[in-house]
């Protein structure tokens, strides 16, 4: 990530975060981030960690290519029992790059999410998320991000 630090603290035995370089620059990037990726890099909830917005401790719970020929991905996180009311799913369109590294765990040994940062790219914009066992990009043309309860529509959605 460009301006989001997500270090190892040996002396600490965990993560070192702080996403304040990201928020100082993110007035500077909204203009050129898409609509949905804008809104909700802006959302006021999205990098305080006590808010039910925050994306840190996400768990990925599924991830699945859209059959409709738009080259869209779509990611699925369950909330943390201690602090998300709802899972929040995201739908990015026309997906350009997509990657994941995972070194030394699988997929589905990721952990929890620790922070996340959205870049304007030449097609649209950059996703990055990391996770404690590893990390995933997507570039795409733009993304509809939804905090849904219990698998259903609700909440807050940013478009």
């Amino acid at each position: 990530m460009k301006f989001v630090k997500v270090e190892w603290n040996p002396a600490a035995g965990g993560f070192w975060l702080d996403p304040r370089g990201y928020v100082a620059e993110l007035p500077k990037l909204v203009d050129d981030l898409p609509k949905g990726a804008g809104a909700f890099a802006t959302d006021p909830g999205h990098y305080d960690f006590g808010s039910p917005r925050c994306v840190k401790d996400l768990e990925l719970v599924g991830a699945s290519l859209a059959g409709d020929g738009d080259a869209g991905f779509e990611v699925r996180f369950g909330a943390n029992e201690w602090k998300h009311d709802s899972g929040l799913v995201i739908r990015y369109a026309q997906v350009s790059d997509l990657r994941l590294a995972a070194p030394g765990a699988s997929i589905n040994d990721l952990g929890p999410v620790l922070l996340d940062e959205i870049l304007p790219a030449k097609h649209g914009c950059r996703h990055e998320i990391v996770f404690i066992g590893g990390t995933l990009a997507i570039s795409c043309a733009d993304f509809d991000a939804r905090w849904e309860w219990d698998g259903g529509p609700g909440g807050a959605d940013f478009e």
